[in-house]
């Protein structure tokens, strides 16, 4: 039966440290995100450090608008004490109160070994301005932490927005890459076949392939700013290095052409602009709060204790007598003279609101700036995206008819070549200025507080 019994116990420890291996070895595995581009947006705001970082703040503040809070609510204090005079103090005495000589003196020591206290302490702010205006303060306190998150939130929209993006360009980059090598190596066949009929150079085997062994150079290159895009992208988002990111999304000329040169646009759709109207309000609380710093404040104070002494150590057995003091009390403070330390904390605080006030005139300035610099980059790169898809349309026709030439023994290679390295130059010129587009048409929506 005790074999039996330890078997069961092994058979269960084992079953255990497998049953959390295996669930440790399940949690380290790779993880595989897809998104779309809002998706990857919702997945950051809710995981990415900085904007976990900006939601503590807001607690902070809740935790702080509690203090405030319990400055006005009464202040209640208990205490106990006991006390062992090791050595009972001694005080000297006249001898004569006894009938002795003049000018001399008896030790005496007065009190008893033990002395025992308890009792309780009450104290209410009955007006304080400064505590007032602390209370007054709290949910605008608490809106500009809640803005504060809103502004972190946005910049990391922005960033999300940007790289995403970036990466669905590259991924249509790669896809043209692709193409061109393909052409790339069906044409170094054709001229590896010309050259053995003597039709052809060596020279022009070499130079295809030279070509070809550029055009996949570019390939890798863009390939690894993908992934280092990627990498990128998941530290935003807060995703592990080890995991899987897909991206989903595609985009069209069209997509970025909608609706993003609206002429309208308000100061007040900017969290940044927020925030700043609600620090303007808490400067005005500040300045209020030392202004009150100037006149007296009241509270009021109750206190009830008990004491006893004892030359035994029988506090806790009845019939020994237990003495109360007990007293109620308002305390008026008025504040006098400080040498000017109240009135130069007003001044302060009425000269950091100016500042506010010249800072939100420049933030309005700085919107109306940006605003208007992101539609000029805007117009010009989506002319400019225009502009080179036509010239992709042109350098494919010039390409599509050097080859056709090409194949039919009417041209050359060195044409065809040129032809090719054209159109390259066009694709490589689109997608620059596509993805300038996107970065205009994000930086138009953010500045106009619509992203």
């Amino acid at each position: 039966m005790k074999t039996r019994m330890i078997k069961f116990i092994v058979t269960g420890m084992c079953s255990c440290i497998f049953f959390i291996a295996n669930a440790q070895q399940k949690d380290n595995q790779p993880q595989t995100f897809s998104f779309t581009a809002k998706e990857a947006v919702d997945y950051a705001m809710k995981n990415a450090v900085q904007v976990k970082n900006a939601l503590l703040d807001i607690k902070i503040q809740e935790q702080t608008n509690k203090g405030y809070t319990a400055e006005a609510l009464p202040q209640i204090n208990g205490n106990v004490s006991l006390t062992d005079y090791l050595s009972i103090a001694t005080q000297l005495i006249p001898a004569e109160f006894t009938g002795g000589p003049p000018g001399t003196y008896i030790p005496i020591k007065f009190g008893t070994k033990y002395s025992g206290n308890y009792g309780g302490n009450l104290q209410q702010i009955i007006f304080d301005g400064q505590v007032f205006v602390g209370l007054q303060a709290r949910k605008t306190a608490m809106e500009n932490a809640e803005l504060a998150a809103d502004v972190t939130k946005e910049q990391i929209k922005t960033n999300v927005y940007k790289v995403y993006y970036q990466l669905v360009v590259g991924r249509r980059q790669i896809g043209t890459l692709d193409a061109n090598i393909a052409n790339y190596q069906k044409l170094l066949h054709d001229t590896k076949e010309i050259y053995k009929n003597g039709f052809a150079e060596k020279l022009d085997v070499d130079k295809v392939q030279v070509q070809l062994s550029n055009l996949e150079t570019q390939k890798l290159q863009a390939q690894n700013q993908i992934d280092a895009g990627k990498e990128g992208l998941k530290f935003l988002m807060n995703i592990s290095q080890k995991d899987e990111l897909i991206l989903t999304d595609t985009l069209s000329d069209e997509e970025l052409k909608s609706g993003v040169l609206d002429a309208n646009y308000n100061y007040e759709d900017r969290k940044e602009f927020q925030q700043l109207e609600t620090e303007i309000v808490l400067g005005k609380y500040n300045v209020k709060r030392y202004q009150l710093s100037k006149i007296p404040t009241l509270s009021f104070s109750a206190n009830l204790n008990q004491n006893a002494q004892r030359n035994t150590f029988d506090f806790f057995k009845g019939g020994q007598p237990w003495y109360t003091t007990s007293y109620i009390s308002f305390n008026l403070s008025i504040p006098i003279f400080d040498g000017g330390t109240r009135n130069s904390n007003i001044q302060t605080a009425k000269l950091n609101l100016m500042k506010m006030d010249n800072q939100l005139d420049q933030l309005k300035a700085s919107i109306d700036n940006d605003v208007s610099q992101s539609r000029i980059n805007m117009k010009t790169a989506l002319i400019t995206m225009d502009s080179q898809k036509k010239n992709i349309e042109l350098a494919e026709s010039v390409y599509n008819s050097t080859k056709l030439k090409y194949e039919q023994g009417l041209g050359s290679n060195q044409e065809i070549s040129t032809a090719q390295a054209d159109l390259v130059t066009a694709q490589n010129n689109y997608y620059s200025s596509l993805y300038d587009a996107i970065i205009a048409k994000i930086d138009y929506l953010s500045a106009a507080g619509k992203l």
